[in-house]
């Protein structure tokens, strides 16, 4: 039998049959990784099956529920294949639109193996030229600024790696597109270590016509929704909601 590895890879994929099994492939060449779970988030092209093929555990949603939904199904098969395992694995969570780039995941890995972070975000070294204006970097950057002080480079930044404790303690994720701003506001609150790691990845840029636009209105959305039920106001007034129905 082959070594057991510590991490296990997940990567939420919707409509990524041209990239999704490159990602695969090069995420898998991670030190230690022996699971790469692709959760297709209710795509309508071939995503699930080039993923098969490149050799993930595929799991399907029929109709999208967003990529903080993904990763928990996603974190979850990965908690059920391991059941009889001592140790729990590390989680390497991805973006399936990396490619070849993938293969740079070792980087957000090794902080998090050594216990010097209990969550690396990585930070692209290669940028992309978007078509954005970036509203939704800025609203999330300064939401996680006023939450916890602390200023992350690129908030947004879906490739991140951490121990399985630091996922159990920022369950439930944040639905949608708000699911990496709560994921860091949620466990810096908490008392966990979060560290920015560069690495020379990068993915599909999102461009400029109507789909894109509409696609960064959701994100938007998705960010501020995060932010408004973190916001200190919001969580007293819940407390208190709760304590009146106690009475």
């Amino acid at each position: 039998m082959p070594p057991r590895g510590d991490v296990a890879i997940v990567i939420p994929a919707k409509n990524e049959s041209d990239r999704i099994g490159a990602t695969v492939k090069a995420a898998a060449q991670t030190p230690g990784a022996d699971l790469v779970v692709v959760v297709d988030d209710g795509s309508r092209d071939g995503t699930a099956a080039v993923a098969e093929r490149a050799g993930a555990i595929v799991l399907r949603h029929s109709r999208c529920r967003g990529k903080g939904a993904a990763l928990e199904t996603g974190a979850e098969a990965v908690m059920l294949l391991e059941r009889d395992d001592d140790q729990p694995r590390h989680l390497l969570f991805l973006d399936g639109d990396l490619a070849g780039s993938a293969s740079h995941a070792a980087a957000l890995v090794q902080p998090v193996r050594a216990g010097q972070a209990d969550m690396t975000i990585a930070v692209f070294t290669d940028r992309v030229r978007a078509g954005g204006h970036g509203f939704v970097i800025g609203l999330s950057g300064a939401g996680i600024r006023r939450a916890t002080g602390w200023s992350p480079a690129q908030p947004l930044n879906g490739q991140r790696c951490l121990t399985r404790a630091a996922f159990e303690a920022a369950r439930p994720l944040a639905a949608g597109w708000g699911v990496e701003t709560g994921l860091t506001i949620d466990l810096l609150r908490q008392g966990f270590r979060v560290t920015e790691v560069q690495v020379p990845m990068a993915h599909r840029a999102t461009g400029a016509d109507w789909r894109a636009q509409l696609h960064r209105a959701r994100q938007f959305a998705g960010v501020g929704w995060a932010l408004a039920v973190r916001d200190p106001r919001a969580q007293a007034a819940r407390r208190a909601i709760r304590r009146a129905d106690q009475r």
